[in-house]
Parts: structure tokens; sequence; C-alpha cells
């Protein structure tokens, strides 16, 4: 069989390369969950040599995957603020929350490398990867994923699809996830759909309201959310800020946590007598691991679960493995 090859543009250090890759023997490093995602939805999930200790779907892609990353934090954390704590603790002191195992990397040969610059707290640091990438013996291209919104992070599947060399597939997955986000606003706009004003808690202590594509995807889904700004950071709210902008729905989703740890830290919250006010309207927890903390394919589903939350006369039941009620 003759070999496929293609010209990929990506990034490096700033720079735009145009380089001719044999697709056919691409070995590619995941570092962060998103991309591990992307790649396996735009069917490139064969190149993948390497994953972070993250990486937890598609659950037959990454069962069997070297693991090159591995977190500082103390594992036997368990509370939110003990968590956030350490993390503070690591970062004022200017240490990394994640290390990279060079050897591993090196001996797996990568000739693409996937990070991230957009939270150091939730992956690898950029600089760490392009410092480790520029001594590899296999000289690998790197790429970053920015996306900050749905558009940036749609680009960067497109992006991703490039440097893969399967540009079309590309094009064809971001229009299909496209193409079900519009099918949820087409439904909202027949039924000309009131937007409930909504609190989306990314962490419960100290309580941080949710960021970046967050409040985009609430807006999608056809909410208001009141706290943060599409596109910008995370940022630590009050009790007393959260009950003033008057919530008609909370969802509570802290990053990385499935929906059974959602529940348990939104009762955790509720049982606080500064929520007390939080008694009379409905409380969510989502299990923002799968559907809003990665900047991926699943974002779509996150979008659908919220619709569903919000509007449950015009759209199925949110499945209970990603959404459930707690009051």
């Amino acid at each position: 069989m003759a070999q496929l090859r293609y010209t990929a543009l990506v990034e490096r250090a700033g720079a735009v390369e145009s380089r001719e890759v044999d697709k056919t023997h691409m070995r590619v490093l995941s570092l962060l969950p998103a991309s591990t995602e992307i790649i396996a939805a735009l069917d490139a999930a064969d190149s993948i040599v390497g994953i972070t200790h993250e990486c937890d779907f598609p659950a037959d892609v990454v069962r069997t995957l070297p693991r090159v990353t591995r977190s500082i934090v103390d594992a036997s954390l368990t509370t939110p603020r003990e968590i956030d704590e350490a993390v503070r603790g690591l970062s004022h002191a200017g240490e990394p929350l994640y290390l990279l195992d060079e050897d591993a990397i090196t001996s797996l040969a990568p000739d693409l490398i996937v990070t991230q610059a957009l939270c150091e707290v939730c992956a690898v640091s950029e600089t760490d990867v392009r410092a480790i990438a520029a001594r590899l013996p296999s000289k690998p291209q790197v790429v970053t994923l920015s996306g900050s919104t749905w558009n940036g992070v749609a680009e960067d599947m497109r992006r991703l699809g490039a440097a893969l060399g399967c540009v079309d597939t590309a094009a064809e997955v971001v229009e299909s996830l496209e193409a079900r986000i519009r099918d949820v606003h087409e439904t909202l706009r027949a039924a000309h759909a009131p937007r409930p004003n909504v609190v989306v808690i990314e962490w419960t202590d100290p309580v941080f309201a949710a960021g970046h594509w967050v409040p985009e995807l609430v807006r999608r889904a056809g909410g208001h959310e009141l706290m943060s700004v599409a596109g910008e950071h995370s940022t630590v709210r009050t009790v007393e800020a959260i009950r003033s902008a008057g919530p008609e729905l909370l969802v509570v989703a802290p990053c990385g946590y499935d929906v059974e740890h959602a529940a348990s830290a939104a009762r955790d919250l509720l049982a606080r007598d500064e929520w007390a006010w939080a008694g009379g309207i409905p409380v969510w927890a989502v299990d923002a691991n799968s559907l809003l903390s990665r900047p991926g394919p699943r974002l779509v589903n996150g979008i659908e679960t919220l619709a569903a939350i919000m509007h449950p006369d015009l759209f199925p039941v949110a499945v209970e493995s990603n959404a459930v009620r707690v009051a």
C-alpha cells in the first residue's frame, strides 16, 4: 500500500510550521483527556501511543495505553477544601501539579504531542511539555489546544484534525456536533422557551462559579448563567453574591467529579447554614468530568443534559449517569 502523506500546519514555539509527515506511522502522545477524546472522535485512536493518568474515555481506547503523567497532589486528600489548599500551596511555591515521565515519553518516540494552554490546574504545563519535546530524539511537533469557548473548542478539533491528516473527518465531526446544538436551539425557539437564571458551581469549597465555555453551554441549552462570562476564567464567589443574583436553578458540577461525587458535594453544600436560602429552588448535580470540564466532543452532551434539566417539558429526561436532582 502506498504511504499516505499530508502537510500539517501546526504551532511550534509560537511559529507556524509546515511539515510533511507520514500519517501511516504517526505516533501521538495525548497529554490531556480532552485531546484523547477528540482523537478518538476523529477515528484516529490507533495513532495514540501514550496518555495521561486522567484519560478515561473512550474506555476501550485508553485501557491498555501507557500513562506518562502523575499528579503531585496527595491522593489521600478527599474534601474540596483540602484539595484546593494543596493546589494553592503547590502553585504558591512554584511547584508543578503534575509530573511527566520523560524516560517513558522518550521510549514512546512520539512525532506529535498534544497539550494545552488553558489551565495549569487541569493538565500538564505547556511550558514543561515543550521543554521535554525539545530534548526528545524524535523531534516531535507540538499542537497546543486553547479553546475557551465552544467555537474555540471546535477550532481546536479542526486544528488537531489537520495535524492528524484527517481534515475532512474533523469537519464532519464538528458539523455533526453543531447540528445537535442547532436541534436544541430550534426546539427552544419553536417553544418560545423562557430562559431560567442559573448558577453553575465548579467547586464547592471555596465556591467557584464555572467559567470558560460553561456559561455558553448554559445559554445554548436555554438558560442564563448569572455569575460568569463565557471565555473567562472561573472565579471565586461568595454565597451572598450568588443568593443576591437570584438564581432559579443551581447546578453543582465540581471540576473532575462524576455525578455521584458531584451529588455528594451538592448535599454537603446545601447542609451549610449559609445555603439555607437555596432550599426553595431546584439543585442538580452534573457529571462535570464527562460533560462540562473537558473541552471536547462531549460538551455537546453537556448542552443536551443542561437543556433537559432546564426544560424538562421539551427534552428527554437526563440520564442519571449524567445528572441527578438533589433538592
